[in-house]
């Protein structure tokens, strides 16, 4: 029996490749010499393709006539264009709840060392300052009294809000809607959240709807007690009204793990000592990765096994 043709056009982790093996006629791109030309050479044959940040647009669909699925590696999927895939009859997977305790602890991290200045504590002590100067100097931020406003309560954002109520913090939250059940304090604008806050947590997804959403306006609403925390997408934040939010105290401070141009962050923002960088490692455990891997491999093996995928996006829903 023949094996249907999946292709990998950029590396991935050994678990989606191992589990994708034995089961289908891979078509690993990557490794050839010249990546375009091998697509090319086995585009009408692909059925299914394993995607890790690579840009599927409607260009890049047209390649493939005989597509049913995109199963991409993350929960977030704006590098794809799913609207598209839909109207074309593809069904787009991402890989939910399996990286949302990692995500969620990594926002927690972030917000910590932000407001309490561990990595440039930590920075003190590797450099010899605290036996050469004495102690590192009393954070003028601290937990203590905050009230925590999240850009998108989804399963991230609400994993998130579980763990800054344990650390006592007042949570409110903004979204496109009020959401049903959930008791935290709901603001019908972003604007109105930032002013009723003294810490933003971004989880939203990239895209056209959020481009930019954070801009100087939510920075100056924040105020000089703000604190910005972006683990969703970089695109978010306007990163230059950011680094002079910075610069000229309109906020207290900020840590990102995500950049709108990865791996770029601009110097304008990486001079800023109230800034607390990350190279988005929000799910990147072992642990974590090797589930969203299984992730990728499973929702293939199903479609093409059952005729149904297991984490469908919301653009390409699952037929009853």
């Amino acid at each position: 029996m023949t094996k249907i043709d999946i292709l990998v056009p950029r590396a991935m982790r050994d678990v989606v490749i191992d589990g994708l093996a034995t089961k289908f006629n891979l078509h690993k791109t990557y490794e050839a010499a010249d990546p375009k030309a091998a697509i090319e050479a086995v585009a009408e044959r692909i059925k299914g393709i394993a995607v890790l940040g690579a840009k599927v647009d409607a260009d890049f669909l047209q390649q493939f006539p005989s597509l049913e699925i995109v199963s991409n590696f993350g929960v977030g999927y704006d590098n794809i264009n799913a609207v598209e895939c839909g109207k074309r009859g593809v069904m787009v997977t991402n890989t939910p709840d399996v990286l949302t305790e990692e995500v969620a602890d990594t926002a927690i991290g972030l917000l910590i060392m932000t407001v309490r200045e561990l990595s440039a504590a930590e920075k003190w002590v590797r450099d010899g300052n605290w036996t050469g100067k004495g102690s590192y100097r009393l954070t003028k931020g601290t937990l203590r009294g905050r009230t925590l406003g999240i850009l998108g309560l989804g399963r991230i954002g609400k994993a998130i809000a579980l763990r800054a109520e344990a650390l006592g913090l007042a949570v409110h939250y903004h979204g496109r809607s009020r959401q049903a059940g959930v008791e935290y304090p709901y603001h019908d604008t972003l604007e109105g959240m930032a002013e009723a806050c003294d810490t933003l947590m971004l989880v939203a997804p990239g895209g056209e709807d959020t481009h930019h959403l954070v801009n100087a306006e939510i920075l100056k609403a924040l105020g000089p007690d703000g604190v910005l925390i972006n683990v969703g997408r970089g695109t978010v934040v306007d990163e230059a009204a950011l680094a002079q939010a910075l610069a000229d105290n309109t906020i207290h401070a900020a840590g990102l793990d995500v950049f709108e141009n990865e791996p770029q962050v601009p110097e304008a923002l990486l001079k800023q000592s109230n800034l607390v960088v990350l190279p988005h490692v929000g799910s990147a455990s072992v642990h974590t990765r090797d589930a969203m891997g299984q992730l990728v491999a499973d929702n293939l093996s199903q479609w093409f096994e059952k005729g149904r995928a297991i984490t469908p996006v919301a653009e390409t829903p699952q037929k009853a």
